[in-house]
């Protein structure tokens, strides 16, 4: 914000025109200016005053370690008081220069009508001032990155930083024009009064500080319209296609003696971001060594601010497409993939749906690899925060105690799949235990005579409870156990799986949790497998009460009983029991 406000002080100076030309300071910018600038500068004088209590970090403790804070008023002060880049360029930087020149040096000189003097100061001080302030700033920057890491939280405040940086520097490169532009003028001025024979020239108003915004335009007598001097019928000076080579600030006469504020500030602005932009390519300087030499300056930081602003915004503009850029790659490989394969068009419409599907869940990224590199500490709060909801929803954990979820949670992946998409069939071996989190797959169980029992699960349920069983079996077999139903995708579902190796170093790490009476009674009630074999032998049981309470009673005979009664048991020994392997 500082380095926005120093330029600024260069629209005070003006030329009036309602008579001869003259130069003024418009006392009405200058002090709103100069309001802005003492309050930036009462906060930089808070921060100066805060860096007296910050402790440090001392160097000799760099050593071994991460460094030890100082925390003594005394040490603090003085290690501040002896750097380099400390104390006294602090204070520096927020000197009043600007407001003491503007207030008590400019209205003298402009009497004393030293114009070139003026200039030559104002250019001197900016620079004396301003190309520190820049350097403290980037200074400060750099530090804020160096202790927190980012200057910027986002990539777009990056990208707004440079475009501030760019800005600014149109902001400055249209201050100096200005400036020069008045000078030039003054030039003119001097030489076409040298052309006449009797020229009592006065090149500063009847007032050297006016107040605009406290007289209207048309106030007679204004003293920031003119002076008495009469050089001349028509200010030729002011005159764009006047007979004086102005150079490059030609376009700069109506700006220069423009009554309007915003013109003023806008347009050499708007100057100099198309200069930079264009690497000076519209300049046509004369062969004034000054404006040579300003013309110069402009094309070497044009093309520096090219390189380093307008390269770094190409960076950030990089990073934010480059998930989506990586996403159309992808898809370019795997569309060249299945045409070299010629798979038929149902699974190139069933692959292209998952890689949509699964950037429009996880945006390009995988989850367990951004946590991959976190401390184990910080990686199993985040993957309990995420987890530990969902995994208490599964009955069979609700007895576990704090330090088995904490394992689980730690262990399990997140898993998507799309519609319609078989995520295990029956008869395969189980590799995991998968805990739906989102969507609804459907459970098909083939039953004896062709009939299907089919069941659906909701968000919060699971599968692949074969492998608990598995794990718990004493003698333990290393053959997976098969899954007794076939488990598709109603709609697009994401969920979390366990697998198989970290299930059962779960429950040999923790067998006597697992190894109670009650687990294998919950374990064998919420399993989907039980449940449909129960539901199989109610129904039969059902249908025989039914049977039997529908005759008369003298019609059952000892053999009719005993042929139902064998008929019962035999659907239900020809129904697919579930091995548990608890008992």
């Amino acid at each position: 914000m500082a380095l926005a406000v120093d330029p600024l002080f260069f629209y005070a100076l003006s030329i009036g025109r309602g008579g001869s030309p003259c130069l003024y300071m418009d006392g009405g910018l200058a002090a709103i200016v100069t309001v802005i600038r003492t309050c930036l500068d009462a906060v930089h004088l808070f921060h100066l005053w805060l860096q007296f209590r910050l402790a440090y970090v001392s160097r000799e403790s760099l050593v071994v370690g991460c460094g030890k804070l100082v925390w003594d008023a005394r040490a603090i002060a003085a290690h501040y008081v002896r750097s380099v880049k400390g104390f006294w360029f602090d204070a520096f930087v927020v000197l009043p220069v600007p407001q003491v020149v503007f207030w008590l040096v400019v209205p003298k000189l402009i009497r004393e009508e030293q114009i070139k003097l003026i200039m030559t100061i104002l250019l001197l001080m900016f620079l004396f001032q301003f190309l520190p302030k820049v350097y403290h700033s980037i200074s400060l920057m750099r530090r804020m990155q160096k202790v927190t890491g980012y200057i910027f939280g986002t990539i777009w405040w990056g990208f707004g930083l440079n475009l501030i940086a760019y800005f600014i520097a149109s902001h400055v490169a249209g201050g100096c024009w200005y400036v020069l532009s008045i000078q030039r003028v003054a030039s003119c001025l001097r030489q076409q009064c040298e052309q006449k024979a009797s020229c009592n020239l006065s090149l500063s108003c009847s007032e050297e500080v006016c107040y605009q915004f406290l007289l209207p335009t048309g106030t007679v007598g204004n003293p920031c319209a003119g002076n008495s001097t009469t050089v001349m019928r028509k200010p030729l000076c002011l005159d764009v296609n006047g007979p004086f080579p102005y150079g490059i600030y030609k376009w700069a006469l109506p700006v220069v003696s423009s009554r309007s504020v915003t013109v003023k500030i806008l347009y050499p602005i708007f100057w100099g971001l198309m200069t930079l932009s264009t690497f000076g390519n519209d300049l046509e300087p004369t062969s004034h060594w000054l404006e040579v030499i300003f013309s110069i300056c402009l094309v070497l930081s044009g093309l520096m601010l090219f390189t380093l602003l307008i390269g770094n915004i190409q960076v950030f503009l990089h990073a934010v497409m480059a998930k989506k850029r990586k996403m159309q790659l992808r898809c370019r490989d795997m569309e060249w993939w299945m045409k070299r394969r010629q798979l038929p068009s149902q699974l190139r419409q069933r692959v292209r749906h998952f890689e949509h599907q699964r950037w429009a869940m996880m945006g390009g990224e995988d989850e367990m690899e951004l946590v991959k590199d976190l401390p184990e500490g910080l990686r199993r709060d985040i993957k309990r925060f995420l987890c530990l909801d969902l995994i208490k929803k599964v009955p069979l954990f609700h007895s576990l105690d704090d330090l088995i979820l904490d394992n689980i949670c730690d262990r399990v992946k997140p898993l998507v799949f799309s519609k319609d998409e078989k995520i295990i069939r029956e008869g395969d071996p189980v590799h995991r235990v998968v805990f739906i989190v989102r969507g609804r797959v459907k459970s098909s169980q083939n039953l004896s005579k062709g009939m299907v029992a089919t069941s659906i699960l909701e968000p919060g349920g699971f599968f692949g409870d074969e492998l608990l069983s598995w794990c718990l079996r004493r003698p333990f077999i290393d053959r997976l156990p098969a899954s007794s139903a076939t488990f598709t995708c109603i709609e697009s579902t994401e969920a979390f799986g366990l697998d198989a190796n970290h299930l059962r170093f779960i429950t040999d790490h923790f067998r006597y949790k697992f190894a109670n009476e009650r687990l294998k009674r919950t374990a064998r009630y919420y399993s989907s497998n039980w449940r449909t074999w129960a539901a199989v032998n109610i129904q039969l049981a059902w249908r025989r009460y039914m049977v039997r309470t529908s005759r008369p009673v003298n019609q059952v005979t000892e053999n009719g009983d005993n042929d139902h009664r064998l008929r019962k048991y035999a659907a239900m020994f020809l129904s697919i029991r579930p091995h548990d392997h608890l008992e």
